[in-house]
């Protein structure tokens, strides 16, 4: 390959590029990303880049910029595929490549009226609006939002979080280590208001739920998800089902095209994970320098969060079989296994709450 075009330029996009160097691709690297900004870490952005404590961190110094020797395009964003080859710019240009790594990410899903958490941009504005806030609202009790709420908290705000479902986290933790997790916001003096959808929103005063109850916000933040960004490529000639449609390699239904990051389905899985990101680049680079799937990527699932003071930990997948191996939720500060149903002696998952050193021991035994 002659020329090598990423199409994204944050974590995993980055991290592909630093691959394709590293395994030895000495030829054109074009790296295309939407925002102005070089690449910066996210996780930050929620904590101490809201608390003023950081500006944005980048994830790479300029000595390794420097060595990637790359063609950066940025505030520019992919606007199509237009072949196998080919791909479509905002500023009316095209890219032409023998190979492409589509690291395009997440769209935050929104609310009219609410911020969202994604990018350095919208930290700015969020850090802003949260300088003159009394009452912060936050719709959605995920990693993104605890943190958010976290984050206000510590700030010295009047904090809500709202939660569609009965109890917080159970889609990734399950109903016990969500409740705990969720337990958190009451510790700490946030209000966590669960099982109920949000209405609206009005800029002017508020939270309005659909059971007809009202929060009052001078700021409202939507952590509810992202979608793949995904929509350049409709109608091209990759498939897209929940994101880029490829196998654990990351490889694609064109064999020079891989996918990487929060934008991939992997073999039926998409994960948005910073740690998945990382790995995911260093398989899907390489199978695309071999022209075919040599290698593959298991996802581990790891993810960490810092809520008020204290890390949440989890990696594997939750079960209902979960067990307390040390410590106690009450304390807030335990390690907790999930077994596998068909052998409850295999541990298939780990969640621990400010116990970083057990957690990582044992997850040695992970199945």
């Amino acid at each position: 390959m002659r020329t090598i075009a990423i199409i994204g330029a944050s974590l995993a996009g980055l991290r592909s590029a630093q691959a394709l160097r590293r395994q030895g691709f000495d030829g054109r690297l074009v790296i295309v990303g939407d925002e102005v900004h070089l690449p910066y870490d996210r996780p930050p952005l929620s904590k101490d880049f809201l608390l003023g404590k950081v500006e944005a961190v980048p994830l790479a110094d300029q000595d390794d910029l420097d060595a990637l020797n790359a063609e950066w395009r940025l505030g520019n964003c992919a606007t199509a595929l237009l072949s196998h080859g080919e791909v479509a710019l905002s500023d009316g240009t095209t890219v032409e490549a023998d190979g492409i790594v589509i690291a395009t990410g997440g769209i935050p899903r929104t609310i009219p009226n609410a911020h969202v958490l994604r990018t350095l941009d919208d930290a700015v504005k969020l850090r802003e609006a949260f300088a003159t806030a009394q009452h912060v609202g936050v719709i959605g009790a995920g990693f993104i939002g605890a943190e958010i709420a976290s984050s206000a908290r510590s700030l010295g705000k009047d904090v809500t979080v709202i939660e569609a479902l009965p109890t917080p986290l159970t889609r990734v933790l399950g109903v016990e280590m969500g409740a705990a997790c969720g337990q958190l916001h009451g510790d700490h003096g946030s209000t966590l208001i669960t099982a109920v959808n949000v209405d609206s929103v009005n800029v002017d005063s508020g939270i309005n739920l659909a059971d007809g109850r009202h929060v009052n916000a001078d700021v409202v933040v939507a952590g509810i998800g992202v979608r793949p960004a995904t929509d350049w490529l409709a109608g091209g000639p990759v498939k897209v089902d929940n994101g880029v449609v490829c196998d654990a390699g990351g490889v694609t239904n064109l064999k020079n095209i891989v996918a990487v990051g929060d934008v991939a389905n992997c073999a039926g899985h998409r994960a948005e994970h910073w740690t998945s990101a990382t790995e995911q680049a260093q398989v899907a680079t390489r199978n695309l320098l071999a022209g075919e799937t040599v290698a593959t990527h298991t996802n581990g699932g790891y993810v960490w969060s810092d809520q008020y003071g204290v890390r949440i930990q989890f990696i594997g997948r939750a079960t209902n079989d979960v067990r307390i191996e040390d410590g106690s939720i009450e304390d807030r500060r335990f390690v907790a296994t999930y077994r596998d149903s068909s052998n409850e002696e295999d541990i298939v998952g780990i969640v621990a709450m400010s116990n970083a050193r057990l957690f990582t021991r044992l997850r040695r035994n992970l199945k």
